[in-house]
């Protein structure tokens, strides 16, 4: 396959800890934790190693869904395929997923697997006309067609969201962005700007909070979903010039934008807030009571500390080392899968790029 190699190698890479990000301009600050939370380091401090490489030459990774087996499928935005990453290394292409279609930062976005039939893959995929969550059932090596179930979420160049996470009882969380639009998010009946909670038919989930698909909304770009050991629902958001922001999600909870962007009286108060320019946080992975974040903008992945509700003082790791950095994943052997993102039309790629590396804790 065209310039997708496994490496077994390791990576000769340190965990490499700066204050502030390597951002596209000049400006640097220091992230801010919420005010209400410790601003002393808090119990389990994580070290951050790059282990080895697990693929390159990848196009715009942007979804990772771990198979029973330990096999990994990787969405690819711009060319709208998946593939698959066996354990023994070697890379298959699934198919490309018709209908699609990319600009910006539109194409094949978040994969997740129905914890109950590993054979069905829902993704996030941008049409010409909206942004969708289709299903698929898997045979082998083999990418059926799909099936939407659910149409009409806005679409433009820039913010969709795009990532899918299943719950414990197989309910999908599915994150959208305003589409550039930032009036709908604060409504409630409208698809873009929000977390919505759906079924495996795209229908809203029982106990919704608004009788409607809607689970939390002023949302202007959420591109991050985790959960914790505890089952509490964390996201990360883009900001627009002001704050970036890692979110603890509530039921119903309404975040502010387009009125209020970071931290806002009459709104939820974001957990950790930095700079837009010294961050942009997309993929958010959760594992050792630390939330770890890919940072676009800030070419590095930061780790939050989190105890209960609260969260700490972040660490920056590998800033300027990998280029842009869009997703961090937990794979099944407990380490990190990191993934770049300098193919997407906003860096310089090197010839390996993009790729994935495999962080261990």
């Amino acid at each position: 396959m065209d310039r997708r190699t496994l490496l077994i190698g390791a990576v000769g890479a340190g965990a490499a800890m700066l204050v502030g990000c390597s951002s596209d301009d000049d400006s640097s600050s220091l992230p801010t934790s919420d005010p209400t939370t410790s601003r002393s380091p808090l119990p389990g401090a994580v070290d951050l190693t790059v282990a080895s490489t697990i693929a390159t030459g990848l196009n715009v990774p942007w979804g990772i869904a771990f198979l029973p087996n330990g096999d990994a499928l990787v969405s690819q935005r711009d060319d709208a395929t998946i593939v698959r990453i066996a354990t023994d290394g070697s890379v298959t292409t699934l198919g490309a997923v018709p209908g699609v279609a990319p600009r910006g930062e539109a194409g094949l976005l978040g994969i997740a697997l129905d914890p109950d039939d590993p054979a069905v893959l829902f993704a996030f995929v941008s049409t010409a006309s909206d942004d969708r969550v289709v299903r698929f059932d898997l045979d082998g090596d083999q990418l059926g067609d799909p099936t939407p179930i659910l149409t009409g979420i806005p679409v433009g160049s820039r913010h969709h969201g795009g990532r899918l996470l299943f719950d414990d009882e197989g309910t999908l969380f599915v994150a959208t962005g305003d589409a550039g639009n930032g009036e709908t998010a604060q409504d409630k009946d409208a698809l873009g700007g929000k977390i919505l909670r759906i079924t495996r038919d795209g229908k809203a989930a029982p106990d919704n909070p608004f009788d409607n698909r809607t689970w939390s909304y002023g949302h202007r770009n959420i591109e991050g979903l985790a959960f914790d050991a505890d089952g509490r629902l964390w996201a990360t958001e883009f900001g627009e010039k002001k704050a970036d922001e890692l979110n603890l999600i509530e039921r119903g909870g309404n975040y502010g934008w387009p009125k209020v962007e970071g931290r806002g009286d009459e709104f939820i108060q974001p957990k950790v807030t930095w700079k837009t320019d010294d961050c942009s946080p997309a993929g958010l992975a959760i594992t050792q009571s630390t939330a770890f974040l890919g940072a676009l903008q800030g070419r590095s992945v930061f780790a939050v500390p989190l105890d209960g509700e609260s969260a700490g003082e972040p660490r920056e790791f590998f800033a300027g080392e990998y280029g842009r950095i869009r997703n961090v994943f937990v794979a099944p052997d407990d380490s990190l899968w990191v993934t770049t993102s300098n193919t997407d039309g906003r860096n310089q790629p090197e010839k390996d790029d993009d790729r994935i590396l495999r962080v261990t804790l």
